[in-house]
């Protein structure tokens, strides 16, 4: 399970999908990305450059000893995520929650504005995240350097991807673009839409009970 932008594991504390999972006997893996939550926070550009956050998730899973797995992502988890994709052929299933197709594109205005935005340059879309990254005491230097430096993957790139995808998406969230596009550019996805929006979805029943059923 990965989490999203300006979070860690423990967002997934509050996610019902967690329990659910353990209620049904899966072993669940829920690592802090470099930068959040208790893993280390560099502050060098060269530590967050060529997809080092997709390679630290298969050095994890290495070091655990899995030999298959599925992954879930959200938000920002899903765009590493779909990274990840393209180079662990051990993942069985995936599911990417609250994302659209946007991401795909390296001059992604929204990345670009939020990437300045952890730099010092604020403006009104990104200042309500600044405050809240501040007020929770995260690493703005970081976070910048996650944005600056984020994976991208192209549609040519995903549309590689052989597994079952899922892509899940509240009907009240359109912050990354085009979710139903996401879902075509993969060769086995598909969409799903449940109640709620970016910050509140992946946290809900219905995006718990959409996951179980594609995992079975």
């Amino acid at each position: 399970m990965i989490h999203g932008f300006i979070n860690s594991r423990k967002s997934w504390d509050n996610a019902r999908l967690k329990e659910d999972l353990l209620d049904k006997g899966y072993r669940v893996i829920v690592p802090d990305l470099r930068g959040n939550g208790d893993s280390d926070k560099p502050q060098d550009e060269e530590a967050y450059e060529n997809d080092a956050e997709v390679k630290d998730l298969k050095l994890l899973m290495n070091h655990l000893n899995v030999q298959s797995y599925n992954a879930v992502g959200y938000s920002r988890g899903s765009i590493v995520l779909a990274k990840l994709l393209t180079t662990d052929k051990r993942i069985e299933k995936s599911v990417l929650g609250g994302m659209g197709i946007d991401f795909t594109n390296p001059n992604w205005e929204r990345r670009i504005m939020f990437a300045k935005a952890f730099n010092g340059e604020v403006n009104e879309i990104t200042k309500g995240a600044v405050d809240y990254a501040t007020s929770i005491e995260a690493d703005l230097r970081s976070l910048h350097l996650q944005q600056k430096y984020q994976p991208v993957t192209s549609k040519k790139e995903l549309r590689k991807i052989k597994i079952d995808v899922i892509v899940i998406c509240g009907d009240e969230d359109s912050d990354n673009g085009n979710a139903k596009e996401l879902s075509n550019a993969f060769l086995n996805g598909k969409l799903v839409r449940v109640s709620g929006d970016h910050n509140g979805t992946y946290k809900t029943a219905d995006f718990s009970d959409t996951v179980l059923r594609f995992l079975h």
